[in-house]
């Protein structure tokens, strides 16, 4: 087995959560749109026994984004600063994310002096982060800060999960084994590095920006939505004249939805894409792997340490 990583192995795992607990939902993102969707996602949290706080601001809105920036900044805020808060479930993607971290950090201000800051010092000053798509970048600027969150459904989107990658969900957030995801092996052998899922075009913006978390020895795991053959080249074609690829020990594919080209448009498919832009590397890869914005979306622990085999087509969260 190949092992390439230099990652410390001090990545903060928050508490493991349990019923009773209060979790806030907020909008860090885009405008909300999907109300009852909304609402089915809080229940299946509810219905797992945990306190679910909805922010009284959650439809608020601003052009396309859910409230202006200082607003949502805020409200991350609040949720990440809340010691009762055990968790944060993101409402939806959309964009805005980039735009509230620009003044954004992940220090605890300590409530007793206002202007005193100290870095989290344990898995119980930390709290669960859970999303995908566009919280790509709070969840790649969390582990950059030392702390795991979770690529996972959003609230808008949980319902439409089938009950064993709901239930995948609340495995890891509660602190239980999770099994592992089969795709389609490449071949290339196996490696072992921290796992870093991803939205890819979230990603590709994050890359030299001070939200760009260390990617060497990592296994990046991408998925997209609505984005022709000919982006998802350039973007990848970004990521390897960058030298970002070059840093990378595997890859792993979810669904790549509604990325087909428009119709009488000449162009390579995704998959022909994906193979051109990957395939040369000489890394393990695995794709087809049941995680991205089409259902079945499986829960991801971002920065933890994971197996990718590309001769079984096997990904593992390693325990």
């Amino acid at each position: 087995m190949q092992v390439k990583t230099q990652y410390p192995d001090n990545l903060l795992i928050p508490q493991s959560l349990q019923p009773g607990d209060l979790l806030r939902v907020i909008a860090p993102s885009g405008a909300l749109r999907e109300f009852e969707a909304l609402q089915h996602g809080v229940e299946i949290w509810r219905s797992r026994g945990y306190r679910v706080e909805v922010i009284p601001e959650i439809e608020d809105r601003w052009g396309y984004l859910a409230g202006n920036d200082k607003n949502r900044r805020n409200h991350l805020a609040a949720a990440w600063q809340d010691p009762e808060c055990r968790g944060i479930l993101c409402a939806r993607g959309g964009f805005g994310t980039t735009r509230i971290l620009e003044e954004w950090s992940w220090i605890l201000q300590n409530q007793k002096t206002p202007n005193a800051q100290y870095s989290i010092p344990h898995a119980h000053s930390a709290k669960w982060l859970i999303g995908f798509s566009d919280i790509t970048a709070l969840l790649w600027s969390l582990y950059k800060a030392g702390i795991c969150g979770v690529h996972a459904p959003v609230m808008t989107t949980v319902a439409k999960e089938p009950a064993w990658s709901v239930q995948r969900l609340f495995d890891l957030v509660e602190g239980k084994p999770l099994e592992s995801l089969t795709g389609k092996g490449w071949g290339g052998g196996t490696v072992r590095g921290r796992l870093l899922p991803a939205n890819l075009t979230v990603a590709t913006h994050l890359l030299g920006t001070p939200m760009q978390p260390e990617l060497d020895g990592a296994i990046l795991a991408i998925e997209d939505v609505g984005e022709a053959p000919y982006r998802i080249d350039r973007m990848l074609t970004q990521w390897r004249m960058s030298g970002a690829l070059a840093k990378i020990a595997g890859v792993a594919i979810g669904s790549f939805t509604n990325c087909q080209a428009a119709k009488n448009i000449p162009s390579f498919t995704v998959e022909e894409v994906l193979r051109d832009r990957l395939e040369d590397l000489g890394i393990p890869v695995v794709s087809n792997l049941p995680f991205g914005h089409e259902a079945p979306n499986a829960a991801l622990p971002v920065g933890v340490m994971a197996t990718l085999d590309a001769e079984r087509g096997v990904l593992r969260v390693n325990s």
